[in-house]
């Protein structure tokens, strides 16, 4: 007996795939149920419990931590320098500058690591680095505020304290 070929078939081509068995009884319905997934999904694409606003909130963390690791780089090489324009064998106010220049610049270059290794420390040792980060910016600056010349370094540490306090408030 001849074979019957479909017409729009070339006599080439392969026939097409049989039609999907129907889903065993119990998963009957199952997609209409849940709905559609996707893009098209209610949640708009994103998994189940990742809504916009945790997004925007991992945006914003994710923002702010490189803005404070960004600032801790600024700022430790403003400190070394201007640690290393300071005369070691100079007067007492210059040695405290100069000690201060080089504590801020090791905290900061420390607390720039922490911040941009990813996942390597937990929440409460990222807390504890940026809050010590922030609170030796802070006192540098002051000290940095009675050198002549020191202005733009004192600039840098107070932008590198707000910038850690600025991370420091996404992790509340």
């Amino acid at each position: 007996m001849p074979s019957r070929v479909p017409r729009d078939l070339a006599p080439n081509q392969p026939a097409p795939d049989p039609p999907p068995a129907d889903p065993p009884a119990g998963r009957r319905g199952t997609l209409a149920a849940t709905g559609p997934t996707g893009f098209d999904a209610p949640h708009g694409g994103n998994p189940r419990g990742v809504t916009t606003t945790s997004q925007e909130e991992l945006f914003r963390f994710l923002e702010d931590r490189f803005a404070c690791a960004q600032a801790c780089t600024e700022c430790a090489r403003a400190c070394a320098t201007r640690a290393g324009l300071v005369d070691p064998d100079g007067a007492e106010n210059q040695e405290l500058v100069r000690r201060k220049g080089i504590m801020c610049a090791e905290v900061c270059d420390a607390t720039c690591r922490v911040l941009s290794e990813q996942n390597q420390a937990d929440e409460a040792t990222i807390r504890m680095q940026v809050e010590w980060c922030r609170q030796v910016c802070l006192e540098s600056a002051q000290v940095f505020d009675g050198h002549p010349g020191a202005e733009r370094t004192a600039e840098a540490c107070r932008a590198c304290a707000r910038a850690c306090t600025a991370f420091l408030d996404t992790l509340d």
